[in-house]
Formats: C-alpha cells, sequence, structure tokens
C-alpha cells in the first residue's frame, strides 16, 4: 500500500491510500491549504490501525 500526495484542480492538498492493486481505498476527506496539514492527516490514518471495530449494525437509530 502507498499514501498519494497531491494537488487537486483548485490547489490543494490531498491524500489518497492506495491497496498494492491499484485500487483507491481511503481518501482525504477535505483539501488542506498548507502540505504540512495534509501529511498531518496522513499520519492520523497511520495511527488509526490500532484504532478498534465498531459493527454500527448491532445499534437503534
Amino acid at each position: 500500500m502507498r499514501f498519494e500526495l497531491y494537488r487537486d484542480a483548485g490547489g490543494q492538498w490531498r491524500w489518497r491510500l492506495r491497496a498494492r492493486n491499484g485500487e483507491i481505498i481511503a481518501e482525504s476527506g477535505e483539501g488542506y491549504v498548507r502540505r504540512e496539514d495534509c501529511e498531518h492527516g496522513i499520519n492520523l490514518v497511520r495511527q488509526s490501525a490500532e484504532a478498534k471495530i465498531e459493527d454500527m449494525t448491532t445499534k437503534i437509530a
């Protein structure tokens, strides 16, 4: 897998995570003005590997 850091059509920084087969499996939900902020977003996703999984199908709406 790899993170790709790029600029969108509006000039803002974005990231996407690609699987080994080239499919995009995650992407930033927002554009960032500063590259450093975009890199921080990538680091937050990297740290989330330890996040628990919550089955929302068992929750009553």
